[in-house]
């Protein structure tokens, strides 16, 4: 008489078995595959480390091109740079050029258009100690003109819904500039720079976080946002009310919006009208000349 219970259990251990290394296999496919994509990343990791460092080796020695510095020379910020800056941000201008992808949408890229984009870029960082030259922005999108959107604000809670002409703005590791509006206020100092407002937020979320706070010395940082963050106050409650602007006039509701719009609006009047931000805004403004280590009002008194 055959022993069917014994067979039974025979075929179910060998069923358990084959499901097991079924099931060993599988992770140890997956396993490889994890440690083979991980290897893929360092690898290209360490490969795009040397091709940096022998790009930026190459561009040390490259020269300027006089044709790119001739449009230079028509922003007022450049013209009154001493020549040891100049130099310096003719090299950062380089490596910019050299490490961010343009494109143009409905539009054709100039080298102009770079070269502008690339001053006020690095004219930001130009007295500041970092090892990169906005490492997390891949690429800049130029549009011909401004774009309409909708955008709900809030000011000490009041909601609004109303359309905006959006002028440039900074997202997922890319910036996008509008070149009509941005020409028009580059060459000429105005209040408004929509090149120094986009990367001011890059130069904001560099701590992590859009919050109005850059990367700053510890030792600097309550004092900061300390003064940042009154100033901020009484403007939303300027712009609540809407009336009784006074010298918050000089910087408008928009950098009523939040603290990381506010620092950017204060750097464009830091480095577009700078007398007017002195004399209004003091704090403010001894705060800004810290951080950027760059004395605007003194820097545009010889304006050429």
């Amino acid at each position: 008489m055959r022993d069917f219970s014994a067979i039974t259990l025979l075929g179910r251990f060998d069923k358990q078995k084959l499901w097991y290394t079924l099931r060993m296999n599988y992770f140890s496919a997956l396993a490889l595959i994890v440690v083979s994509i991980f290897l893929f990343i360092v690898i290209n990791d360490i490969l795009d480390f040397f091709d940096r460092k022998k790009l930026l080796k190459k561009l040390k020695n490259t020269p300027f091109d006089q044709n790119d510095r001739e449009v230079l020379k028509k922003i007022p910020h450049y013209r009154n740079l001493n020549d040891t800056d100049k130099e310096k941000i003719e090299r950062s201008i380089l490596i910019f050029l050299h490490t961010k992808e343009f494109l143009g949408v409905r539009t054709l890229v100039t080298q102009e258009m770079k070269l502008v984009i690339s001053f006020y870029a690095c004219l930001l960082l130009l007295h500041i100690d970092t090892d990169n030259c906005y490492d997390d922005l891949k690429t800049v999108v130029i549009y011909p003109h401004a774009t309409v959107t909708e955008e709900i604000k809030s000011y000490g809670g009041i909601y609004t819904k109303a359309r905006f002409m959006i002028e440039g703005q900074s997202a997922n590791n890319a910036v996008m500039i509008c070149w009509h509006e941005a020409k028009s206020q580059a060459y000429h100092l105005r209040h408004n720079n929509v090149i120094i407002h986009e990367f001011t937020h890059e130069i904001d979320f560099m701590s992590g976080i859009l919050d109005g706070a850059p990367p700053i010395e510890r030792s600097k940082y309550h004092q900061w946002t300390h003064t940042l963050l009154k100033e901020f106050k009484k403007l939303n409650n300027v712009a609540m009310k809407n009336r009784n602007w006074g010298k918050y006039k000089t910087l408008g509701a928009y950098a009523a919006t939040n603290e990381s719009e506010f620092f950017a609006v204060v750097t464009e009047r830091f480095f577009e009208s700078p007398n007017n931000l002195k004399q209004n805004f003091p704090e403010l403004y001894e705060e800004l000349k810290s951080f950027y280590k760059i004395d605007t009002a003194e820097l545009l008194k010889k304006r050429s």
